[in-house]
């Protein structure tokens, strides 16, 4: 077995001369922002996850902190999320001067656990951000149950799970909103770029107004004229670009493909290690489709820092995903402490995650499989 001659990347956009096309029409067009290919671009995202509205933003950032604006957090409200995320799922609270509450994942399915999320529940509770992590769909039944109980907020970080299937349905018309990212490493991309899907009106036009400054159209501003406009909020410029747009309409296109692509890489894993002694597979929730955005394995009775230094060395680039967010410094300093999630923090020191993207040939999956055995007869 050979070292590969190229980097194998753990994620990556897979583009192809329709999308080029689509951008450089775009370009050549009278507009590059605020354009035409927002609104189709959606439209076409709230048709195929079976939502009313979405509202599109320049980054899945930027559409979690609008989310957080339309759901009314403030200072003094607590927001309760999970720890095995990136670093955004909790960022958004504290840009609206929120209260990140943590807790503890599911040891199974690794996705934020409802019954501990009811263990975290204060009369301060505003929200929860659920985490599709790694494109599996969370228990959003139980999540939904425990908010209607308790009058909170549901925001689902879908930025994983575009695609992803929840009890037949596609992730997006669950929750009260939900957010899908577009990073090249996501399942379709528009370079950078976010959206907030929603079935709620109100929530549509809060989200709106956000992403645009606050400016809004109002019966003042017709009074005055057509040159008018009014700022009624603070907002941000959060809008995302027509050239993105025009990328992410010609993407979505594919998106069914490149879902069955991951599916089919994410299976041959699951058989590959299935009875490896020192590797244990990730299990799925009930009555869903993962997305499949990451394949994470754990690994048993064996030195992780050595193995993803082997397996780098071999031009494999596997990675960690996530460090538990309230280990990072900035945390740390207001008060967050280690031992807070003690089973999120079990799992992230076994956590090792391989190369997966629809661009991955059979023979790169196969090497990876093969070095990944091979380094593991070795290394303890």
């Amino acid at each position: 077995m050979q070292k590969s001659t190229e980097f194998i990347s753990y994620g990556c956009q897979n583009l192809d001369e329709e999308d080029i096309q689509a951008v450089i029409e775009t370009l050549r067009s009278p507009f590059l922002t605020q354009g035409p290919k927002i609104a189709e671009f959606e439209q076409v995202v709230a048709n195929y996850v079976g939502a009313k509205y979405a509202v599109a933003f320049c980054n899945g950032t930027a559409a979690l902190h609008g989310a957080c604006y339309a759901a009314g957090i403030g200072e003094g409200d607590e927001v309760i999320t999970s720890p095995i995320t990136f670093a955004a799922s909790a960022n958004c609270v504290r840009y609206q001067g929120g209260t990140v509450v943590f807790a503890d994942i599911d040891p199974v399915t690794y996705n934020i656990s409802p019954t501990e999320i009811e263990k975290k529940f204060t009369s301060k509770t505003k929200a929860i951000i659920s985490v599709d992590f790694t494109g599996q769909p969370v228990d959003i039944d139980a999540i939904m149950k425990i908010a209607r109980k308790n009058n909170l907020v549901v925001i689902e970080d879908g930025a994983h799970s575009l695609g992803a299937e929840y009890k037949g349905h596609k992730v997006g018309s669950q929750a009260d909103m939900t957010m899908f990212s577009f990073h090249p490493v996501k399942p379709v991309t528009t370079a950078e770029g976010g959206i907030i899907v929603t079935n709620n009106k109100d929530y549509y036009k809060k989200l709106l107004q956000f992403r645009s400054h606050g400016i809004e159209a109002t019966d003042y501003a017709a009074e005055q004229g057509g040159w008018y406009y009014e700022m009624v909020d603070l907002g941000y410029n959060y809008r995302m670009t027509d050239m993105q747009a025009a990328l992410g309409v010609s993407q979505l296109k594919k998106i069914d493909d490149f879902i069955a692509r991951r599916r089919k890489i994410a299976k041959i894993y699951d058989e590959s290690f299935a009875e490896v002694s020192g590797i244990k597979t990730p299990a799925q929730l009930s009555e869903t489709a993962s997305g499949w955005h990451l394949y994470i394995v754990q690994l048993e009775g064996v030195d992780r820092k050595k193995v993803f230094e082997a397996m780098r060395e071999a031009n494999i680039g596997v990675h960690v995903h996530y460090i538990p967010v309230y280990w990072h410094s900035y945390y740390e300093e207001l008060g967050y402490e280690k031992g807070l999630c003690p089973v999120a923090e079990a799992w992230y020191e076994k956590a090792l995650t391989l190369p997966l993207h629809p661009g991955l040939t059979d023979e790169q999956v196969s090497y990876i499989v093969e070095t990944l055995l091979k380094k593991l007869e070795t290394i303890k």
